[in-house]
C-alpha cells in the first residue's frame, strides 16, 4: 500500500488529475465556461483565453467576475496564473463578499455594455443589446436609489405621475415602456446592411442620401423617426414633393404601431402621449411655415423651387438638437437641389470641393461642410441584403439611360430634351391641396366629370402606359393628369382589359391609342367596348405635331400634375430629338428598341392631348375643335 502511494505522489501532475475523474470533469467544465465568457466579453472566438482588456485592472476583474460566478480560489489562480496569496488579498480589499446581488449585475453589464460600444462594425442585434443593456443599467440605478431612500417613487417614477393627476383613461396615441421596445426591436431586426448604416448615422446634423428607386428608403425613414419621437419625444416633420407623398409616411408608420402592439394612432397630425407631434407637410413653404423639429425631405430633387422651400425647411430645425435628413432618386444637374447635393455652395466660400463620387459615399462620409453623404445603388442594396429584385430583368426592362438614372443614381442631363425639367416644374402642383373635386380614393374620382385617355401600348420587353387627363373646363384652361397607370409582361387583350376598367370609373370622352406594333391589336379590342377610340399610326410628322402640342400646352402653363408623378416627369424629360436613320429628317425619340421601352408615360400624355386642336389656348384658335392629327376611326 505505501509503496502504491509512492508511485502515484511520484507520477507527474497530469497522471495524478487523469485519476481522479470527478476533478477532471470540474476543471474542464470551470474552463470551458470560462473561455465563454471571455469569447462573449471581447469579441474573440471560443477557445481564445485573452484576458479581457481592462487595462491596469484587467486579470483583477477577470479574477473578481470568476469568483462571482462560483470558482474557488484555487482554480482562479491555476487558471489565471495569479498566485493564490493575491487573490485572497484582492477578495479582502474588495471585499468581494460583501458586494451586493445588485453590484455584481452592475459590473458584468458595465463590462458587456463597453464591449459593444467599442465595436467598430455594429450588426442589429448589437444596437438592440446596447438598448437593453441601457435601460437594464437605468432600471438598477433606481433599484439602488430605492435601496437608500426606500420610497417606492423612486423605483417607479410612474407612481408619483399616478398618484399627482386624477384618474383618467390613457391618452390618445399611448404606447407603453413595452411597446415602445416592441416597436424598436421589430424595426431593427427588419433591416437591411444599408438601413443600417442609416440607422447608425441617426444622430448626424445633416444627412443627404442619394438613393436607387424601390429600395426602402421612405419606410425606413417612417419608422426612423417614429422611433426618435418615442424615446425623445422630439417633433419629427415629413416634408415631400406633395402631401399625397407625405401621407405616404404616415401609413408606413400607422400600419407598423398596429401591426406590432394592435393601437390605432389617430390624428393628422399624429401627437403622441409624450408629447411628441409628427407633420406629414407638401411642398407648399407656406404651410411648413412656424413647425419645428427634426425633419425628413422626401425626393428633394423632384420639388419646384427648392432653394425658397429649403430657407424655410431649414429654419425648422435651426436648432441644434435637430436633425434635417434629405433623401431623394435623382433627377436633372439642372435642378437647383444639385449645387446643395455636390457642395457648390462651400465651393464658391472656401475654394473646398466635396467628393461625391460613388466610391466615395457608398459607405457615408461626412465632407467639409459637415453634411454627411450616402449613395446607395440598385447593386449596393442587393449586396447589403435587399433580395427583392431581379437585376438581369430589370436591365432588360429600362433602356440604359433609364437603368442609369433610377436604378443606379446617375444624373440626367436634359439640355437637349423637348420637355426640360424646367418647364415641368411649374407643372407640378399638390392635388390634395387644390383639386377640390377630385377624390382618388373614390369609387369615381371625378364622378361624371368628362375626361380623356392617352395610351402607348407595349411591345417586345416593354412596358405600356396610360394617361388619364381631365381636358378644360373652358377653352384655354388647363389640363389635369389625374391618374397614370403602367403594365409590364401583358398581352395585347390584357393591355385591352386594363383600358376597360378604367372606363367603368371615368366618364371618358376620348380614347387615343397608338396603332405602331401591337397598338393596332389592343386598338381594335378597345373598339368593341369603346367604339368611338381613336388611333395614331407614328411616323415622323404625327410625332412631330403630338410633341409641338405637348411642348404648348406646357409652355403656356396648361399642364398641371401632382408632385408625386415623377414617373411622368422622367419620361417626358427623355424625350429628345435625333435624326432618322436616313439623316433626311428630325424624329423625337427615347431610345426605346426591342429589348428596352422608355416614355411610355410621356407619349401616352402626348397622345391624350393630340385631341385638342394646335391652335387652342392660343390667339389663332378657331371654332373647328377638331384634333390635328389624322387618326384612324
Amino acid at each position: 500500500m505505501t509503496k502504491q502511494v509512492a508511485q502515484d505522489n511520484a507520477a507527474p501532475k497530469a497522471q495524478r488529475i487523469k485519476a481522479n475523474p470527478s476533478k477532471t470533469t470540474m476543471a474542464r467544465q470551470a474552463a470551458a465556461l470560462h473561455d465563454q465568457v471571455v469569447s462573449q466579453f471581447n469579441g474573440l472566438p471560443k477557445g481564445d483565453t485573452s484576458p479581457v482588456n481592462y487595462g491596469g485592472a484587467g486579470k483583477r476583474r477577470d479574477a473578481r467576475g470568476l469568483y462571482w460566478q462560483g470558482w474557488k480560489l484555487s482554480h482562479i489562480s491555476e487558471h489565471l496564473g495569479i498566485p493564490r496569496g493575491t487573490l485572497h488579498g484582492w477578495l479582502k480589499s474588495e471585499k468581494w463578499n460583501d458586494a451586493t446581488p445588485t453590484h455584481r449585475v452592475e459590473c458584468t453589464l458595465e463590462a458587456r455594455l463597453v464591449c459593444l460600444i467599442m465595436k467598430e462594425q455594429k450588426t442589429g442585434g448589437d444596437f438592440k443589446e446596447i438598448d437593453l443593456l441601457s435601460r437594464q443599467a437605468e432600471r438598477l440605478a433606481r433599484i439602488g436609489k430605492y435601496e437608500t431612500t426606500g420610497r417606492e417613487v423612486d423605483l417607479n417614477p410612474n407612481i408619483e405621475r399616478r398618484n399627482a393627476a386624477p384618474k383618467k383613461q390613457p391618452s390618445r396615441n399611448f404606447l407603453t415602456d413595452e411597446h415602445i421596445e416592441q416597436l424598436k426591436s421589430a424595426f431593427l431586426d427588419s433591416l437591411f446592411k444599408y438601413q443600417l448604416q442609416w440607422w447608425h448615422s441617426s444622430q448626424q446634423r445633416t444627412r443627404s442620401i442619394l438613393k436607387s428607386r424601390q429600395i426602402g428608403a421612405t419606410w425606413y425613414f417612417a419608422r426612423e423617426a417614429l422611433i426618435d419621437a418615442l424615446e425623445t419625444g422630439r417633433n419629427q416633420i415629413f416634408l415631400s414633393a406633395s402631401k399625397s407623398q407625405a401621407h405616404i409616411f404616415k401609413q408606413y408608420i400607422t400600419s407598423f404601431v398596429y401591426d406590432v402592439c394592435g393601437v390605432e394612432l389617430k390624428g393628422d397630425p399624429i401627437v403622441l402621449a409624450n408629447g411628441a407631434t409628427l407633420y406629414f407637410l407638401g411642398s407648399n413653404a407656406r404651410t411648413a411655415q412656424g413647425y419645428h423639429g427634426n425633419f425628413y425631405f422626401d425626393e428633394f430633387f423632384w420639388t419646384t423651387d427648392f432653394e425658397r422651400l429649403n430657407k424655410v425647411a431649414s429654419g425648422m430645425a435651426m436648432h441644434k438638437k435637430w436633425r434635417k435628413t434629405y433623401f431623394s432618386t435623382p433627377s436633372s444637374i439642372q435642378h437647383a437641389a444639385y449645387a446643395f447635393w455636390s457642395g457648390e455652395r462651400l465651393k464658391k466660400k472656401s475654394k473646398i470641393e466635396v467628393d461625391i463620387t460613388h466610391a466615395k459615399l457608398a459607405t457615408g462620409f461626412t465632407g467639409e461642410d459637415r453634411m454627411w453623404r450616402n449613395i446607395v445603388t440598385i447593386v449596393d442594396a442587393l449586396n447589403g441584403g435587399c433580395d427583392l429584385f431581379d437585376l438581369a430583368e430589370l436591365q432588360l426592362e429600362y433602356s440604359d439611360e433609364e437603368f442609369a438614372n433610377l436604378l443606379m443614381c446617375g444624373f440626367v442631363d436634359d439640355s437637349f430634351s423637348v420637355f426640360p425639367m424646367s418647364d415641368l416644374q411649374p407643372c407640378m402642383v399638390d392635388s390634395w391641396e387644390i383639386w377640390k373635386d377630385f377624390k382618388q380614393f373614390a369609387q369615381r374620382p371625378l364622378g361624371y366629370a368628362p375626361v380623356w385617355i392617352g395610351y402607348d401600348p407595349s411591345q417586345t420587353g416593354d412596358s405600356a402606359g396610360l394617361v388619364v387627363v381631365a381636358p378644360p373646363a373652358k377653352t384655354g384652361g388647363s389640363f389635369r393628369v389625374l391618374e397614370t397607370l403602367q403594365f409590364k409582361g401583358a398581352d395585347f387583350e390584357a393591355q385591352a382589359d386594363a383600358i376597360k376598367k378604367v372606363t367603368q370609373r371615368y366618364n371618358v370622352e376620348h380614347i387615343t391609342i397608338d396603332t405602331t406594333g401591337i397598338g393596332a391589336a389592343v386598338h381594335e379590342l378597345v373598339r368593341k367596348f369603346y367604339p368611338r377610340a381613336r388611333g395614331i399610326n407614328y411616323s415622323v410628322d404625327s410625332k412631330t405635331m403630338l410633341v409641338l402640342k405637348g411642348q404648348q400646352v406646357i409652355r403656356s402653363g396648361r399642364l398641371e400634375f401632382d408632385a408625386d408623378k415623377r414617373e411622368l416627369m422622367s419620361h417626358l424629360m427623355s424625350i429628345k430629338r435625333e435624326l432618322t436613320p436616313s439623316g433626311r429628317s428630325v424624329t423625337y425619340s427615347a431610345g426605346r428598341s426591342k429589348t428596352t421601352g422608355h416614355a411610355d408615360l410621356g407619349w401616352s400624355l402626348l397622345n391624350a392631348l393630340s385631341n385638342e386642336p394646335l391652335d387652342a389656348g392660343t390667339d389663332m384658335a378657331t371654332s373647328t375643335g377638331r384634333s390635328f392629327i389624322t387618326v384612324s376611326d
